[in-house]
């Protein structure tokens, strides 16, 4: 493993608990009742932008494989 696969690894687990965190804090606010509509839309925008990047990381972690 070289250092450019720790630093993507590094980077994929930062983010990747910041998901689960957006997660575990949408699911709090829609529990408890809150209605701030436009606060939960932006944080479900920012989990799916988490999304896409764990996606290219995790992408850029595995090999070309030539068919």
């Amino acid at each position: 493993m070289n250092l450019d696969e720790d630093v993507i690894r590094e980077r994929l687990a930062v983010i990747a608990e910041e998901h689960r965190d957006l997660d575990d804090a949408i699911a709090a606010l829609m529990l408890a009742g809150s209605v701030d509509l436009l606060l939960i839309q932006r944080m479900k925008k920012r989990k799916l932008s988490l999304k896409d990047e764990i996606g290219k990381l995790q992408n850029m972690l595995v090999p070309d494989i030539i068919a």
